[in-house]
């Protein structure tokens, strides 16, 4: 660990880099969150770093979030739609800049990778040599208690959830479902009432609410539809794009942008790139609903 929180964040972007090119040699794809979260697993946050922000979410984690566009300038990582992933410049810098001190003057300077580095090379695969009976002992373990080794996401998704444990109570909440009638009750009623069907319609990859209050809900930054956390959720049931969060009261602008971008984004009424939504919150929980079929928006 760093003796600082610059040089902590330094650390965890080359863990980041370290990361992804391990996904190169496995195929094991993670999302953005994931990657950021196994950085951390990798050099954890001090008490500095732990502490919360406005927005729920921990010091060490947004200004890591916040520094990686320092790794996308240097050429050594692509942001795109279906996740991050590491450039071979990126790889090369796991080698040409491996000790610590190297890695964090070359980024901070933008020193290039130089010529002639090789990329890095994949660890050999140990041959397997148990006999069939040391496979059956293993085996038999396995099924008298549980791995203590987990995948790198799932050990990256338990971070996260740790990390950001305070804002799943505010962010994100989602209303309890009404309770089951009893079975009889269930049965007549759907004797009574129409059958009744939802049009599914072919939908965009992402949905995400774009506006001035976007720190709020954990973002880096306002108007800016690629972080996860400006993210809407697809309802199956009803085809509604939707998000939940508790916020103070107070006046707020949004849209809707797609695919986690500007290139096509609705205002109010569902106009493209049109005026931008309004609303004026009494504060506490705060409901957004996107239909795709309309473009528009709705606020239960």
């Amino acid at each position: 660990m760093g003796a600082n929180t610059a040089e902590n964040t330094n650390l965890r972007l080359k863990a980041v880099l370290d990361v992804l090119t391990e996904e190169v040699w496995t195929g094991e794809k993670l999302n953005a969150g994931a990657v950021l979260g196994e950085a951390i697993a990798r050099v954890p946050l001090n008490d500095h770093e732990r502490e919360l922000l406005s927005g729920g979410i921990p010091r060490g984690h947004k200004t890591l979030t916040t520094a990686t566009s320092k790794l996308v300038k240097a050429g050594w990582l692509v942001k795109g739609r279906s996740g991050w992933s590491i450039t071979d410049d990126g790889q090369r810098a796991t080698v040409a800049f491996a000790e610590p001190v190297a890695f964090s003057a070359a980024l901070d300077a933008g020193t290039p990778v130089p010529a002639g580095t090789p990329l890095p090379s994949a660890p050999a695969a140990k041959p397997a040599k148990a006999t069939k009976a040391a496979k059956a002992t293993k085996a038999a373990k396995a099924e008298e208690a549980p791995s203590k080794t987990g995948t790198v996401a799932d050990k990256a998704a338990k971070l996260v959830e740790e990390a950001v444990a305070p804002v799943a109570k505010v962010v994100r909440k989602r209303k309890p479902a009404a309770k089951a009638p009893a079975a009889a009750e269930t049965a007549a009623a759907a004797a009574e009432a129409p059958a009744v069907s939802v049009e599914t319609i072919e939908q965009p990859e992402a949905v995400a609410v774009a506006g001035d209050f976007n720190v709020l809900l954990g973002a880096p930054a306002n108007w800016a539809p690629q972080y996860d956390e400006a993210q809407m959720e697809l309802d199956q049931v009803d085809q509604l794009w939707k998000i939940a969060a508790d916020i103070p009261a107070g006046f707020y602008t949004f849209k809707i942008a797609l695919n986690r971008s500007w290139d096509e984004n609705y205002g109010a009424f569902g106009v493209f790139d049109g005026p931008n939504h309004e609303v004026h919150h009494g504060g506490g929980l705060l409901v957004i609903q996107y239909d795709h079929r309309t473009r528009d928006i709705v606020l239960p």
